[in-house]
């Protein structure tokens, strides 16, 4: 999973929160319970105060007799508990008081890793769903993504008469290609592979963002960083960076290096923004930096590809033909259809 150092070690003070969170169940439990069994508090202090001495025993006498120590700290342990091993003492006073035996035990969240992340130098499945429980945080998209989806992409909006003339294809047929197209290109999206970057065109309303949206949370699911922002918001945000203009509020905003550095970016309606010099020049820097990082870039727009170069530049229009995989969407506005709740069939 692409993850940076920041959101590393944002994650682990999630989990460092969670270990103190827990230590103080533990501290509570132990305090009602030698609250309601005095026996139980004096046993695990006689337990406690045998272990340091014969630790202390141990460490002076040396290792010879370490057999004949262990079993004087059992016969110890055991007359400490009145017969019985103190687990087992413990467990009995526990019993005889109606809590559960293991109600002394340590407590964590996640049992599998005892709350550390790690199972055997790799994420426990807790640190992968806090991961992606990141991402979709990040994105942006946390809450739109459970509605605009692959599974909710309804096909029955695009008619199968609307025809476009510059391909002879019904909107309908149009449409069904641009979702497959989508749909490959989120199945088969690797970090560094070739064409991992999608340009999406066409007229407003016709279901760009919607697509962008399917395309994000497939592989946010599979623990891809994904960051989402409309092309206003991105080149603000570029320059508050670039100028120092960070408030405090803000803190939380990924910062140019991780706009570079993502799995994958989003860029929803391009040209729509106020463009200028900077915008040009931001563009072309973060469009170029991500391709030669081989790190994914999907951009939606009203715009064709030879409007982009008139817009922003030739260059930023060929680096886009040259690596990006070209979808264009045809139709009526689907925004005014689901108003009037008119599907095509």
């Amino acid at each position: 999973m692409g993850i940076t150092n920041s959101q590393y070690d944002a994650l682990m003070r999630v989990y460092e929160k969670r270990r103190i969170d827990n230590h103080h169940v533990e501290e509570a439990r132990r305090e009602k319970a030698y609250e309601m069994i005095p026996e139980l508090g004096q046993l695990d202090k006689a337990v406690a105060s045998l272990s340091v001495q014969t630790l202390k025993s141990s460490l002076a006498s040396g290792d010879g007799s370490a057999q004949s120590m262990s079993a004087s700290f059992l016969a110890h342990l055991k007359e400490a508990a009145g017969g019985m091993l103190p687990q087992e003492r413990r467990a009995l006073l526990l019993r005889e008081h109606g809590f559960p035996e293991n109600y002394l035990d340590s407590v964590y969240t996640c049992p599998d890793c005892r709350d550390t992340g790690w199972i055997g130098g790799k994420h426990c499945h807790c640190l992968e769903k806090e991961i992606i429980s990141l991402f979709y945080t990040q994105s942006g998209l946390s809450g739109i993504l459970q509605k605009e989806n692959f599974d909710t992409f309804d096909l029955s909006y695009y008619r199968k008469d609307l025809m476009d003339e510059k391909t002879g294809k019904s909107s309908y047929e149009i449409m069904s290609g641009a979702l497959g197209t989508c749909r490959t290109f989120a199945q088969q999206f690797q970090r560094g592979a070739e064409k991992n970057s999608l340009l999406l065109t066409g007229a407003a309303g016709r279901g760009k963002t919607f697509l962008t949206h399917c395309i994000a949370k497939e592989l946010i699911d599979k623990g891809h960083s994904v960051i989402y922002y409309s092309a206003g918001e991105l080149f603000d945000l570029i320059a508050k960076n670039r100028f120092g203009r960070v408030q405090e509020e803000d803190d939380q905003m990924p910062d140019d290096q991780y706009l570079s550095g993502c799995d994958l970016l989003i860029i929803d309606d391009l040209g729509t923004e106020l463009t200028n010099s900077f915008v040009g020049t931001a563009l072309f820097q973060l469009l170029n930096t991500r391709i030669l990082r081989g790190r994914g870039i999907v951009i939606s727009t009203n715009l064709s590809p030879s409007e982009i170069g008139k817009v922003y530049s030739d260059r930023i229009s060929s680096r886009i033909m040259e690596n990006f995989i070209l979808v264009r969407v045809f139709g009526e506005d689907i925004r005014i259809l689901k108003r009037i709740g008119t599907r095509q069939t």
